[in-house]
């Protein structure tokens, strides 16, 4: 499948100035260094024991990060849909084997830039390296606080917690996929849903 660089590379341009405003080199840049490619669903972007190669920008489509553990159960880690990032960034940055593996929930188009050109994009226009440090340092917020809230909420306050930041992928995973987000069986999901549904439809609610 052939896709279109000029319409692929158009959300991320409009990404970038969100940030900050990008002038007419720069916007070129973005276009010779970051190149479009597709995952077709429960394809690997990334498997356990490979280099994180690729920084990935998701133009659509689904994408998560996760991790099997001895017992064959999985963690997912993240979920990365439009105008998301996605990678293993120890791996990417210390070009070491990842322990992780990325792959599509959907077909999934992403925009890709290698680590020697986003170096390189650093020092033809410092502009980036200061958009990058803020996504990192922002992604880095995100876990932290991801980690304080496995370590202090119950499953029921996850629960309530993911509908309210992801409120756009409620109707595009499975019950399985959100429950090996909140670190809960699909059962015990099943029936945290069906209480909510019950207290939702209480006349005193």
């Amino acid at each position: 499948m052939t896709l279109d660089h000029t319409a692929s590379i158009e959300p991320l341009l409009s990404y970038f100035d969100r940030f900050i405003p990008l002038n007419t080199e720069e916007k070129e840049l973005v276009r010779a260094k970051f190149h479009p490619r597709l995952f077709r669903k429960r394809q690997f972007v990334l498997q356990e024991g490979d280099v994180c190669t690729q920084f990935n920008f998701v133009i659509r489509g689904c994408l998560r990060t996760y991790k099997i553990d001895e017992k064959g159960n999985t963690h997912i880690l993240q979920f990365a849909t439009e105008n998301y990032w996605i990678n293993d960034l120890g791996s990417f940055h210390d070009v070491k084997p990842s322990a992780l593996n990325i792959d599509a929930l959907e077909d999934t188009v992403v925009l890709q830039i290698s680590r020697d050109d986003l170096i390189s994009l650093y020092k033809e226009a410092p502009k980036f390296d200061r958009i990058f440090r803020v996504l990192i340092e922002n992604g880095f917020i995100h876990l932290q606080e991801r980690l304080l809230q496995n370590i202090s909420s119950t499953a029921e306050e996850r629960y309530q917690s993911f509908l309210e930041l992801y409120p756009h992928l409620t109707n595009r995973l499975s019950q399985v996929q959100i429950a090996a987000f909140l670190g809960v069986t699909p059962e015990f999901l099943s029936r945290l849903r069906n209480m909510r549904s019950k207290s939702s439809k209480s006349p005193n609610s």
